[in-house]
């Protein structure tokens, strides 16, 4: 039994993963809604986001038709991804496990108060924001989509931080 659950497991991480080709972009983004994100959409804010960035750095927007925690998990953990886009309720959950990076220092707190959590560092707790909630950003704001309930972070095990961050300023814009 335990080799069968074991095999459906297997299976089913390689067809959540899917399977990507071309030229990979400096910051992939991930992005789940409660409800999933069409693909139509994904390509209008990844058109979007490279335009405010000019050509470099490059980004891509990874989006899902349904909601599935095990995919979301997944995408968490062995994911190539420079930033998550999750409903609020995942954000909250999954950030007590700690792995967010801070983005102090590209936004303020103040702005954004629901992406601000106290959560585990080095063996204590501290107050940062990690979390920038896409409802009032331009980035939503201007193609007239609904950001209510998704906020954007960078897990801890993202890649090229520096861009990262650069693309993180740009989705902060209000």
């Amino acid at each position: 039994m335990k080799g069968k659950l074991l095999l459906i497991f297997m299976l089913l991480t390689l067809l959540l993963a899917g399977c990507g080709g071309g030229p990979k972009a400096d910051v992939p983004i991930f992005m789940m809604g409660q409800n999933g994100v069409p693909n139509e959409v994904g390509d209008k804010l990844q058109s979007a986001l490279q335009t405010k960035l000019g050509q470099a750095p490059t980004v891509s927007v990874l989006t899902v038709p349904v909601f599935s925690m095990e995919k979301l998990i997944v995408e968490i953990a062995a994911g190539d991804n420079g930033i998550i886009i999750v409903p609020t309720e995942q954000f909250n959950v999954i950030g007590k496990q700690g792995g967010y990076v801070s983005l102090d220092d590209i936004a303020k707190k103040e702005d954004f108060p629901a992406g601000v959590l106290e959560l585990p560092v080095e063996g204590k707790t501290e107050k940062h924001l990690y979390g920038i909630p896409l409802e009032q950003t331009k980035w939503f704001t201007e193609l007239k989509l609904n950001g209510k309930d998704l906020v954007a972070f960078v897990p801890a095990n993202a890649k090229n931080q520096d861009k990262v961050m650069q693309v993180m300023k740009v989705i902060a814009q209000k």
